[in-house]
């Protein structure tokens, strides 16, 4: 007699597409975790106003354009360098640009708290993540070849000969890539899925809840599983099966580890109560063309990048900087680190945001402000880095 089907019992596998709806193959490496995928396809229900004689509904074509829709969950998990994340393609997605990864600098000099000068070339460029002793910073100007200005300072003081640890930073870019998706279950008769052409519409994720949290949703191409897959779908002859297993070992960072540096200089606070951010791409489907009942591809439209924060109150200068900032239309930067262990950090670098006047919560026994809805701007594809080391 069948059991039912554990809900734990499944595994993700992403990948960049080289053509958009056309799967691309993933392999054992392609593996990541999740929390959960959400994939549904609906069919479009045209409005027939012909005279049936009756008031019953008389079906849809299954030829109807279709519409695909997907939702990834996931937490902040370990990784090794120089590999990027399980989850980097739908980083990637998210932003559109090559991600670049930086290895094996050293420091020959500093000047001052946040400018460093290399050894040797540092290949980086504004946006561009450095890590050292289990913080990561972002670069926000290039003097030459060999020496760089940093958002903020690291803790621990940089000295000759010190060792940068390897980043990896995924920056904005005009086009986005999409993805295909893997879902395969156990038993291996039970129904295995694949969302091809998956762009990534809206990215957010939460910060000191239980764990960093990112989710990743928006429309797709097309959704089929493995029992009633056609060939030629996806450009794909047969259902593929499922890569090698591997060891998968992983440990997911808990969500109040962290740094939050934000003003106009900018200050590290250490009374975030709450932070979001959200990236908003307002994608629209090419799904009206005539000929085809499958989106042909994807066109992004103007961004947006928002930030919403909490914080207790202090009478202190930083805190009450950022009322005036506020109050001003001043813009500022924030920089967040999630985590505290190198193989195990975030940073979300915001190069310029303008927050808008906080909302008093006096209602529990600290005053909390709460920034909601805050903007962030640039110049072009230059509003926000994430970065991982």
């Amino acid at each position: 007699m069948p059991s039912y089907i554990s809900s734990n019992a499944n595994r993700f596998y992403a990948a960049l597409e080289a053509s958009y709806g056309q799967a691309a193959s993933v392999t054992s490496a392609n593996r990541f975790p999740a929390v959960r995928l959400e994939a549904q396809q609906i069919l479009q229900r045209g409005k027939r106003v012909d005279k049936t004689g009756t008031r019953t509904f008389l079906g849809t074509s299954p030829d109807s354009r279709r519409n695909t829709a997907f939702e990834v969950r996931t937490y902040l998990t370990s990784w090794t360098a120089p590999a990027e994340p399980g989850y980097g393609p739908l980083f990637q997605a998210a932003l559109g640009g090559t991600p670049g990864l930086s290895t094996g600098l050293v420091v020959a000099s500093t000047q001052g708290d946040n400018a460093i000068q290399t050894t040797t070339p540092h290949g980086l460029s504004v946006g561009s993540a450095v890590s050292y002793m289990n913080e990561i910073r972002f670069v926000t100007a290039v003097q030459n070849a060999s020496s760089i200005s940093m958002n903020a300072p690291f803790s621990n003081a940089l000295a000759a000969n010190a060792a940068l640890m390897p980043t990896l930073t995924f920056s904005l870019a005009t086009g986005l890539p999409s993805v295909t998706l893997y879902d395969y279950w156990d038993p291996i008769s039970a129904v295995s899925r694949i969302v091809t052409g998956a762009a990534v519409d809206t990215f957010s994720f939460s910060a000191n809840g239980d764990f960093h949290e990112f989710v990743f949703n928006g429309p797709a191409c097309d959704l089929l599983n493995s029992t009633s897959f056609v060939a030629g779908s996806a450009g794909l002859n047969t259902f593929p099966a499922e890569p090698a297993l591997q060891e998968f070992d992983y440990s997911v960072v808990p969500g109040h580890l962290g740094q939050a540096w934000i003003g106009s200089a900018p200050d590290q606070f250490f009374t975030v109560t709450q932070a979001t951010i959200e990236l908003k791409n307002n994608i629209d489907l090419r799904n009206q063309e005539y000929g085809s009942s499958y989106p042909r591809d994807i066109a992004a439209g103007q961004r947006q990048v928002s930030s919403t924060f909490s914080l207790f109150t202090q009478d202190d200068n930083q805190t009450t900087a950022l009322y005036d900032a506020a109050q001003q239309r001043d813009q500022i930067s924030a920089m967040l680190q999630l985590g505290l262990r190198n193989g195990e950090l975030m940073g979300i670098f915001l190069p310029s945001v303008t927050p808008e006047i906080p909302n008093y919560v006096d209602s529990e026994v600290r005053l909390q402000w709460d920034f909601k809805n805050n903007l962030a701007q640039g110049t072009a594809e230059n509003e926000l880095y994430i970065a991982f080391a």
